[in-house]
């Protein structure tokens, strides 16, 4: 089984927190960083556009802050098209710390499902995208990462009510699984707050999401 993982980030965000991703980081599987202050934007040209578009001062939300939470999108939907001959890609937040290791039997038993599309980690309010694993030999995951990068490229996702990743994420996956019959396994336990460190997840690796990053720890961690 061959996987691999992306993650985000630039030059000021490693400084701040991305450096304990990137030294923790460990896993047996290829890691694959789109940097913005690099070759993201030569990677990407419709990431640049998208950005200069709608870049504001100071939005009214985090819900509204559609470019904050665009290189996520970006990065992994490219990872998506580009990658060929991989079985599972993985997307995770750069605000994350390892603490042990796993492998392809791991993730074969808790992420990766045949008949599924991807493995996420579902709210009540909005999915947790902090997290996602795509199934890259699911007949629809190439269709999945273009409607997802449609959504940016054609400013689609201001005509939602939120426009922060999760939120549309959540439109674009329900809308496979209506109208495709699309299945995806949920790894949430139907309640908010930090779903990451009380799934299986959570037993692996901190998401050190919010303020968190701050001391470098979740206070939710069991580890």
């Amino acid at each position: 089984m061959k996987i691999k993982v992306v993650s985000t980030w630039n030059n000021y965000l490693y400084k701040k927190y991305a450096r304990r991703f990137k030294k923790t980081y460990k896993w047996p599987f290829e890691l694959e960083v789109y940097n913005e202050d690099v070759d993201m934007y030569k990677k990407i040209p419709t990431l640049k556009k998208f950005v200069d578009r709608n870049k504001i001062d100071i939005p009214i939300s985090f819900t509204k802050d559609a470019v904050r939470f665009c290189y996520k999108v970006y990065a992994y939907t490219e990872a998506i098209i580009k990658t060929r001959d991989y079985d599972g890609l993985m997307f995770i937040d750069a605000d994350s710390v390892f603490y042990k290791k796993i492998d392809t039997n791991w993730v074969k038993k808790h992420l990766h499902r045949d008949d599924c599309m991807l493995t996420y980690l579902n709210r009540p309010t909005y999915s947790e995208c902090g997290f996602i694993y795509f199934n890259m030999r699911h007949q629809f995951i190439k269709q999945f990462a273009y409607e997802m990068r449609k959504m940016y490229d054609d400013d689609l996702i201001f005509k939602e009510d939120q426009q922060h990743d999760s939120w549309i994420f959540d439109i674009v996956r329900q809308r496979f699984e209506n109208e495709y019959g699309v299945l995806n396994h949920d790894l949430g336990d139907g309640r908010v707050g930090h779903v990451q460190a009380r799934s299986v997840l959570g037993n692996i690796y901190d998401h050190t999401k919010g303020a968190r990053k701050i001391l470098g720890k979740s206070k939710e961690s069991r580890l």
